[in-house]
């Protein structure tokens, strides 16, 4: 009995082998890279040291506490898990779509009572009949539907891979963006304390001149002026630090919570220049890049499943087991099998068919036109960044002449009116002038180091475990 079965079992998987091997290629189109125009060179690229594809970035900035933030968001934050559930979805998805391309073993038993049977003879007679055994099914494929379908949900697969990388470089970025904000608001609430303490010790001393009769009331109010200008700021940046503490706590997977050790952002430390290498090296470094055109592969690989379906569908089938009119003597009365082979294929269906085939291939257009869009944003993301890097050095270098200038300015006036030669007006406008500069040199710094941040982003460069610093380093030596 087992040297039939298994006889039956060859002969059905050799018959199908030599069916494949005729029908290896498969119908719909083979997947082609899109060419796109690449330029020679970015064209704010001034800076000359080595690519940003191997570093850990944010190290960089050589601040402890900025990279354990870092490290933990890559373990904790929600949208990265749901990243990761995603690989693994499409991963249990290739597996589950490539296994049609096998042959199915199933087993099965009937049981029937009736005089269906006789009554077709031409006699009345109530029957049983009773059978169970393995089913071997095999849907052939002929046209290549199936291992299409596997070859969309491979690019899938790879897609949702990209896809993390993405998101992980987003989150990083995000996280270092948000960290040097909240550094901006914890440096301008400093500021607007210190400036708030200096004009409270300058109001008194008004005010006991114009108890003494030596000054007018005006300089009483005009210092009452500016001494509120700068306690009002003080509530405005306290809620500032508390929304970006609450923001940067969610990405780090927390409930709202303080930050009591960082950095100060005067302390931080500006990252050498980093260049963004040949545009050509840019599509194969931005994951976006990547995903784009994994997807624009899977949809290809539909066209191809679409094609298929429009042509006849052949499986076989083979049945091994006991069969017997009696229950009692099932496994008495020798084996039974079967083996019979199927053909089904459309005749006219209202071009349904024929419709599928024109939906995928708009599908694939319209992949293949997000792909170019990504790839023409990412050259804009390079460039916005190359000029920002560029052009907020420079800005904060004239921030920090300009916040010099006003507090000697500040001081000059301040003894001027002390001495009786100018009024109170120049001592309040140099007031004005100083508190508003260093405000705005916190902003500058604060820009000027998340325009790294995004050309870091906009490279998709940067290693993010371990085990890609020494692949990294092992892709330098070779």
């Amino acid at each position: 009995m087992k040297n039939k079965m298994k006889k039956i079992f060859l002969l059905l998987i050799g018959f199908s082998s030599t069916i494949l091997i005729i029908s290896s290629c498969a119908v719909g189109p083979d997947f082609q890279k899109p060419q796109v125009d690449i330029p020679a060179q970015f064209m704010y690229d001034s800076l000359k040291i080595d690519s940003v594809a191997t570093l850990k970035w944010w190290d960089l900035f050589s601040d402890p506490i900025l990279d354990s933030l870092v490290t933990t968001a890559l373990k904790e934050n929600k949208n990265l898990l749901i990243a990761v559930s995603r690989i693994e979805e499409a991963r249990a998805n290739l597996g589950f779509t490539g296994a049609d391309q096998y042959p199915k073993l199933d087993i099965k038993g009937d049981a029937v009572r009736g005089n269906l049977n006789s009554k077709q003879l031409g006699f009345d007679e109530t029957n049983n009949s009773f059978f169970i055994g393995p089913v071997l099914s095999w849907e052939l494929d002929f046209w290549g539907k199936f291992r299409r379908a596997t070859e969309s949900a491979r690019a899938q697969l790879l897609a949702s891979e990209s896809s993390l990388r993405t998101v992980q470089i987003s989150l990083i970025t995000e996280v270092v963006s948000i960290y040097f904000q909240l550094l901006d608001y914890r440096e301008r609430l400093n500021i607007a304390k210190n400036t708030l303490a200096t004009r409270d010790k300058s109001l008194n001393i008004i005010k006991q001149r114009y108890e003494k009769g030596i000054i007018p009331e005006i300089d009483v109010n005009q210092s009452e002026i500016q001494r509120e200008i700068a306690a009002a700021s003080i509530p405005q940046f306290e809620r500032l630090v508390a929304q970006t503490e609450n923001a940067l706590s969610i990405l780090l997977g927390k409930n709202p919570t303080r930050f009591e050790k960082v950095n100060p952002l005067h302390e931080q430390v500006i990252p050498p220049d980093i260049p963004p290498g040949l545009p050509s090296d840019l599509l194969a470094r931005r994951p976006d890049v990547q995903e784009a055109e994994f997807l624009l592969m899977s949809q290809n690989a539909k066209i191809g499943v679409a094609v298929a379906q429009r042509f006849p569908s052949i499986s076989l089938t083979g049945i091994f087991g006991l069969a017997s009119n009696d229950l009692s003597t099932l496994t008495d009365n020798g084996s039974a099998w079967s083996l019979s082979g199927g053909l089904l294929g459309p005749i006219f269906n209202f071009n349904k068919n024929i419709a599928r085939v024109e939906i995928e291939e708009a599908r694939t257009k319209q992949a293949l036109y997000n792909y170019e869009n990504t790839v023409l944003t990412a050259f804009k993301d390079v460039e916005d960044a190359l000029i920002e890097v560029e052009t907020y050095k420079k800005q904060l270098a004239s921030a920090e002449r300009q916040f010099k200038a006003a507090k000697n300015a500040e001081f000059l006036s301040q003894q001027r009116y002390d001495q009786g030669v100018t009024s109170y007006l120049e001592v309040l406008e140099s007031q004005r002038s100083a508190f508003d500069a260093e405000l705005q040199l916190s902003v500058v710094k604060k820009d000027y180091l998340n325009a790294y941040v995004k050309l870091y982003k906009a490279l998709g460069g940067g290693w993010i475990s371990t085990k890609e610093m020494e692949q990294s380093k092992k892709e330098i030596t070779e």
